[in-house]
């Protein structure tokens, strides 16, 4: 005997035998011949009708007309309820969306560009000379009108003060 008891799956099995397809063939109308959502529609009729047994009696009143009033308030609801949320995207929007290795790759370039712009004015300088210009010391040391070794020295301590302003913002090396 399963949690309706004998009874109770008697009655909502001749309910469903009666009135389940006519209750299909009436919610697949009602939604527009989407079979899923009118399975769905028939399933929580019929969940209704089985809490509704002790008030559903087929000899004082036909069951058919209420089962068909409650599919198409849930109908009603259902629709209120998309309407009322964003609509679902499709793979071709989804598609659109930059991989998540370009994002990562931008994340970190802000993340980079902040510490940096926490550097002071000269460290700032020969990183971006250095590293993102690509110049050698000498190079830098030509743009900047400065020695080779003041671009040495302020290459090494502009690393160490990257690296810091880096793990300030989480950035663990």
């Amino acid at each position: 005997m399963g949690f309706l008891g004998e009874t109770g799956e008697r009655e909502l099995r001749a309910l469903y035998d009666a009135h389940a397809l006519a209750l299909l063939a009436y919610a697949l109308r009602l939604c527009d011949g989407d079979r899923a959502l009118a399975e769905d529609l028939v399933q929580e009729t019929l969940v209704r009708a089985w809490r509704h047994l002790d008030r559903l009696d087929p000899t004082a009143a036909p069951v058919r007309p209420w089962l068909f009033t409650v599919a198409q308030h849930l109908a009603i609801d259902a629709h209120r309820a998309r309407r009322a949320r964003p609509p679902e995207v499709g793979d071709a929007a989804l598609d659109a969306v930059p991989g998540l290795d370009r994002i990562e790759s931008t994340l970190d370039r802000i993340v980079v560009t902040d510490a940096l712009q926490s550097l002071s004015k000269e460290h700032r300088a020969v990183i971006v000379e250095t590293y993102y210009r690509g110049r050698t010391v000498a190079e830098a040391a030509g743009v900047l009108g400065v020695p080779s070794g003041t671009v040495k020295s302020r290459c090494y301590y502009a690393l160490r003060a990257l690296k810091l302003a880096l793990a300030e913002r989480g950035v663990t090396t």
